[in-house]
């Protein structure tokens, strides 16, 4: 079981810990609803550096990264963040990423933890000529700020001013309370916030000079558990749920991550198949009209026939209802049409409602 260079922090701090895709990492410090709310009114700290970062490297990096990925890279510029899937030639997704430009030669690509191996060696198959394609994972760490105070907090850390560093750019080899790393402004959660990486050896130092100086915002440690229902509630997609090697992206209603006109890529004639002719199956939403919680997994009906299956699900605690997302027939994807959940061997009244249920709240 790997365990991020915080392991101790988070155990000193009373955290419940989880195996999490062969990580062992923290579920919830306070429970995970104070968390959650800490993040939507104030600000929570995640610890992330389970994540894999993948160094791309070499003066082909950019029209290798281009094969691989539905979006467009030719239009991003230093210091900007795209996000972006890779897909099989069936249209499935292998991973959902964030790439880093660094220059025209260098891209910082940061994959989801349980996907480090596979994307490298999914890379690494279709690397040509003289790119170097490197996992860089150990030397990285990363932290997640976030929520409306996450700006004045690291604001009191750097000497640059942070209201100018917009949605999904970056600032490198930036000077935080005498930590060298990298501000970017992403994050997981539909709130402002920060992702910040640093050399493995700096994580612990930066988590305390970050938790001192959120103390005066009621900044808290936030754990894995926190961080899914924040997501949920913004319906960012999650790897394994969301999306998988059987989901495409626009199946998932990633359509704006795609790019079918940009050339050609892995996946794109069989993505071109499904936009021409249609999705059979489409992500939704769902809120429960009968008592109960949708998880992961459990059937959708229709006039007791599968029409499909819930992703994620469980109790908003922003808007104090139990939503579910779940991958339907497209035919009873609309919204205000009524289903029915297998629950425990019950059959449970939804209704399909418009995404995503909690309004993003980014800097742009």
């Amino acid at each position: 079981m790997k365990k991020t260079l915080l392991y101790d922090k988070h155990v000193s701090l009373g955290a419940k810990m989880i195996d999490f895709g062969g990580w062992m990492m923290p579920l919830q410090y306070s429970g995970i609803i104070q968390e959650h709310q800490a993040v939507r009114s104030e600000a929570g700290l995640f610890d992330v550096s389970h994540m894999g970062e993948i160094m791309v490297e070499g003066k082909a990096a950019g029209e290798f990264i281009q094969r691989l990925i539905t979006n467009d890279i030719s239009r991003l510029k230093d210091s900007q963040v795209l996000y972006t899937l890779m897909c099989y030639p069936d249209g499935g997704t292998v991973d959902d990423i964030l790439i880093y430009k660094l220059n025209d030669d260098k891209y910082l690509i940061v994959v989801n933890a349980a996907n480090t191996e596979k994307d490298l060696e999914w890379m690494e198959s279709h690397r040509e000529g003289t790119v170097a394609v490197n996992d860089v994972s150990e030397q990285y760490a990363l932290l997640a700020l976030q929520g409306p105070r996450a700006q004045d907090i690291l604001q009191k850390l750097v000497d640059i001013p942070l209201e100018q560093l917009r949605f999904f750019r970056f600032i490198d080899e930036v000077n935080i309370a005498g930590i060298p790393g990298l501000i970017s402004r992403t994050g997981y959660t539909g709130e402002d916030g920060f992702e910040v990486y640093v050399s493995a050896h700096s994580v612990s130092r930066l988590w305390d000079e970050i938790m001192e100086a959120g103390k005066e915002y009621n900044l808290v440690p936030a754990g894995l558990g926190a961080r899914d229902t924040l997501r949920f509630e913004a319906a960012l997609p999650l790897y394994g749920q969301e999306l998988s090697g059987e989901i495409s992206p626009l199946e998932a209603g990633l359509d704006r991550f795609v790019k079918l006109d940009k050339g050609g890529f892995i996946g794109r004639e069989a993505l071109i198949k499904q936009s021409r002719d249609g999705v059979q199956r489409k992500l939704a939403g769902l809120e429960m009209v009968d008592r109960g919680i949708a998880r992961h997994g459990y059937q959708v009906k229709a006039d007791d026939k599968i029409i499909g299956h819930v992703t994620s699900g469980n109790f908003s605690p922003t808007l104090k209802k139990n939503l579910a997302l779940a991958l339907l027939d497209t035919r009873f994807a609309e919204e205000g049409t009524l289903v029915d959940i297998s629950v425990r061997n019950k059959l449970l009244k939804a209704k399909v409602v418009k995404t995503p249920f909690y309004v993003k709240r980014y800097k742009k």
